[in-house]
């Protein structure tokens, strides 16, 4: 009971501390409302690598390379490092892309619903309010018998893969050399100075890996099992941004003129609906994943892999959404990909699970009617 208490503890700390340290971090540089916002970060990395070339949000974020550096020192530290995988790797990439195409049609992670909610972006409940309707739809697929298969053991260099090139993205960001893209102005253009955004990421990394933080998974959770541990850390982190937003005076309550977002309610809904689901069969919102790879789990490094594609899509495409509203064809990705969650959701069941639990529904059923029906 004790170590329960403790983690319950260190996750509300984790949450609290780092809801407020992901506000200060747009005093100290970083865009308003996106202190730390994963997928958005993620976006950054990938038109830094020249996968996209919307020249407003191409940087390096060192906060993203920190995460899984800071998850791999951890894992390694408590023995938990381990190198496996397997577990349906193309079907994890195109549901992790399609994890960034819904998040950038919302312009933010969940992670960022929270702090544009934290500074008084009223278009944020109506993107949470999607993202727990995605979750709900998540919950119904796995009940049904979604899953993606047992990872398995692999060789440890696979583990170590992702987390060292992380390293390699470290270094490039500090060289910089011509190759590598870095935006001259707009969201991408704002950045806190390297050490900072190094010692952030490294220790948000640490602190995610030992209470598995996960800002989907707490509300998978509540909703599934009612358990609240996860929801701890969500909560405590929504409350720690809006003490310091109060404190900074970054609060700006309404629906118009708020940083880096649009009002298109129908759409900010759906697009993080869509974040909510794919999210749910993954096993774990962007954070979780990053986490994870830190780890040595090449499934979730895979899933992060295709987090950077959708990101590139996005932008090429035009499915990304801008301040003045959702791109051309973001309405219609949003839409393929919820069609394409349901269809592996639905087809990708553990038949023997499925059976199991029709079985016991069945033995329920007689059982019940045994005891109700009059002996003859």
């Amino acid at each position: 009971m004790d170590l329960i208490r403790s983690k319950r503890a260190l996750i509300i700390a984790g949450g609290l501390i780092f809801g407020i340290i992901a506000v200060y971090m747009v005093a100290w540089g970083n865009p308003a409302n996106m202190g730390i916002c994963v997928a958005c970060f993620l976006r950054d990395v990938s038109g830094g690598l020249g996968l996209h070339r919307a020249g407003v949000v191409q940087y390096l974020r060192p906060e993203i390379m920190g995460l899984v550096i800071g998850a791999m020192a951890s894992a390694l530290l408590f023995r938990e490092f381990r190198s496996r995988g397997g577990s349906a790797p193309l079907v994890r990439f195109f549901l992790g892309a399609f994890l960034m195409i819904g998040a950038l049609v919302f312009l933010g992670c969940p992670v960022r619903a929270l702090l544009r909610l934290a500074g008084g972006d009223l278009n944020a409940l109506t993107g949470l309010a999607g993202l727990l309707v995605g979750v709900v739809i998540g919950i119904y697929l796995l009940r049904r018998g979604f899953n993606l298969g047992r990872a398995t053991q692999s060789s440890a260099v696979a583990g170590w893969i992702l987390p060292v090139a992380m390293v390699g993205l470290l270094v490039l960001v500090i060289v910089a050399p011509a190759f590598i893209f870095f935006s001259e102005s707009g969201p991408g253009s704002l950045a806190v100075s390297i050490p900072v955004a190094l010692v952030v990421g490294l220790a948000f990394g640490i602190v995610a890996q030992r209470t598995r933080m996960c800002f989907v998974g707490g509300w998978r959770d509540i909703i599934m099992v009612r358990d609240t541990y996860l929801l701890g850390g969500i909560i405590a982190f929504l409350i720690g941004a809006f003490i310091a937003a109060a404190a900074l005076g970054y609060i700006n309550f309404g629906f118009a003129d708020q940083p880096v977002a649009h009002s298109n309610h129908l759409w900010n809904f759906m697009g993080l609906l869509l974040v909510g689901i794919t999210a749910t069969l993954l096993g774990g919102c962007p954070l979780r994943q990053l986490v994870l790879t830190g780890e040595g789990d090449t499934d979730a490094g895979v899933t992060v892999l295709g987090i950077l594609a959708g990101a590139a899509f996005a932008h090429n495409f035009g499915t990304a959404s801008s301040p003045a509203g959702t791109g051309v064809w973001g309405p219609a990705a949003v839409g393929i990909g919820i069609v394409f969650c349901l269809a592996v959701g639905l087809l990708m069941r553990d038949k023997a699970k499925v059976k199991a639990k029709a079985t016991r529904k069945v033995e329920t059923a007689n059982g019940v009617s045994q005891r109700q029906s009059p002996s003859l």
